[in-house]
């Protein structure tokens, strides 16, 4: 299933320590030292949703615990069956987890609180307006496009799973999309052609401008190569799990 070989790994803290961004990021450790992370499906049943909202009072803590989590269950629920996959419509929302006493989906996690409630077919364009009271306590104030080269959805072109810390977070959600970008980016002929990714959820970026500077910031591709025209390529839907990186 394209697990890689890999060292145990000992559990780690954020430098500000945030006992939720924490559990998030030990439930990864576990996984990755293929260890059993059904206690951890049981503490996120036994969170308030209010003091999980008070806990995480800042955009980089949101982020850092709903994308460990997000990551964290993808790999918990196929390396518990990876049929699952074959009805990835049904795997991505139909609610499966009991996170306060709420029972989430893998949507409600990416579009509803790490998105800011956006509507999931809306390329980044639309926002639902009619969404339910723990999602306007739980989602992100603001959007960040690259989420997008940090969530892992269980496909064999999906980005590798990093554990994230709210006190790194600008620092690693940028080595992540470098190295992600880095490697599905090619640029021939006047075209650059880039992850589908951008394509999806292309309002979350600025439009094909907002694209362009992103890679540029990243050093993806040149200043010089600002004009070229911009194409996207495939995604492999085959599971695949395992797929771990260090930042």
């Amino acid at each position: 299933m394209g697990c890689q070989p890999h060292t145990e790994t000992e559990i780690i803290y954020d430098d500000t320590p945030n006992s939720d961004v924490q559990m998030s990021q030990n439930f990864l450790i576990s996984l990755k030292n293929n260890e059993n992370t059904d206690d951890f499906i049981r503490q996120l049943a036994d969170l308030e949703i209010d003091a999980l909202a008070s806990s995480l009072n800042t955009s980089d803590k949101k982020l850092a615990f709903w994308m460990n989590i997000y990551n964290a269950l993808v790999q918990h629920r196929l390396i518990d069956d990876i049929t699952q996959f074959e009805d990835r419509d049904a795997f991505f929302t139909k609610p499966f987890v009991d996170i306060g006493g709420v029972m989430m989906s893998f949507d409600d996690i990416e579009h509803g609180i790490i998105r800011n409630s956006r509507v999931k077919l809306g390329l980044g364009y639309l926002k639902d307006l009619f969404v339910p009271a723990w999602e306007k306590k739980l989602r992100n104030t603001k959007r960040e496009g690259r989420v997008h080269f940090a969530l892992n959805c269980g496909a064999r072109t999906c980005p590798p799973v990093a554990i994230y810390e709210a006190s790194r977070l600008d620092e690693q959600l940028s080595l992540s999309a470098k190295k992600y970008l880095e490697t599905v980016t090619e640029v021939s002929d006047g075209t650059i052609t880039t992850s589908p990714l951008f394509s999806w959820f292309r309002g979350d970026f600025g439009g094909k401008s907002g694209m362009k500077k992103l890679l540029i910031s990243l050093g993806v591709i040149t200043s010089d190569q600002s004009d070229y025209s911009l194409e996207f390529g495939d995604y492999d839907w085959t599971a695949d799990i395992g797929n771990y990186i260090d930042l």
